[in-house]
């Protein structure tokens, strides 16, 4: 049956926004409703604990890769926020002038440009329209970021532009959540698997951390270091990061 000449033209849902605009929107609504002192080190004791016990952990890896030290390493940090990660990469002893922040949001570049030496580069923008030369940095960080794309495409994409920029015997440090957030729909957790699909030549070693948010901020600052290393002990799945370090091999020529 045709439809009268009266029938309004089906109407068409709107294009979803790129995927770069999207992940901006999903941090503005996070930072509107965030509790800016649950993530400060001073104020909250859970948040440097967790800090701290990923640097231990991040430094136990490297120095496992065979990294005495991070003299003459660039590292490039995709989502890098006002800057917190560089600054301990700089207190690990990273050189300032080698490290490169990219941060989609130019508020938060901004930021991380007055907080940090000048020497360090900071680029707003893209990370897949960023220009770095491929096979030029030792590390290239991703810190909660992977979780926030929620685009399946769009991720694959950015893991392999990264992976581009990592130099044979260097590697891509992820560290995200494991499991899905009920009460946020603007993420997506960040299991093993997945960084296994994001870098398929990778080999990857991975560490299971961070005791969980919302059960270490009801603990008492006396008893949280204790917690977080017993409880686990006994419920692994207290824990609800991974700290993934995914090497890139170095290609062997054979000898004649």
């Amino acid at each position: 049956m045709k439809p009268s000449a009266h029938t309004p033209p089906p109407t068409q849902s709107p294009a979803p926004p790129p995927e770069p605009q999207a992940v901006a929107a999903r941090y503005a609504r996070r930072d509107a409703v965030a509790d800016a002192q649950r993530y400060s080190l001073y104020a909250s004791a859970s948040a440097l604990q967790a800090q701290q016990e990923r640097l231990r952990v991040q430094r136990r890896l490297w120095l496992d890769h065979g990294w005495q030290n991070l003299e003459g390493l660039h590292i490039t940090e995709v989502g890098c926020g006002s800057g917190s990660n560089l600054q301990d990469l700089i207190r690990l002893g990273a050189e300032p002038a080698l490290l490169h922040g990219l941060e989609l949001q130019p508020e938060r570049a901004a930021q991380a440009r007055e907080r940090l030496p000048t020497s360090v580069r900071i680029t707003a923008g893209d990370a897949l329209q960023a220009s770095i030369t491929p096979a030029s940095q030792q590390a290239v960080l991703a810190f909660t970021l992977f979780s926030s794309v929620l685009d399946v495409a769009f991720r694959t994409a950015l893991a392999q532009q990264m992976w581009q920029w990592v130099a044979p015997g260097g590697g891509v440090l992820v560290y995200d959540f494991t499991v899905d957030n009920p009460r946020n729909p603007d993420v997506r957790g960040m299991p093993l698997r997945e960084v296994q699909r994001l870098f398929p030549q990778a080999h990857i070693t991975s560490r299971r951390l961070t005791l969980a948010p919302p059960l270490a901020r009801r603990l008492p600052a006396a008893l949280l270091s204790s917690v977080a290393v017993l409880l686990p002990a006994v419920v692994p799945l207290a824990r609800t990061h991974r700290l993934s370090w995914a090497v890139k091999p170095v290609l062997r020529t054979s000898s004649s």
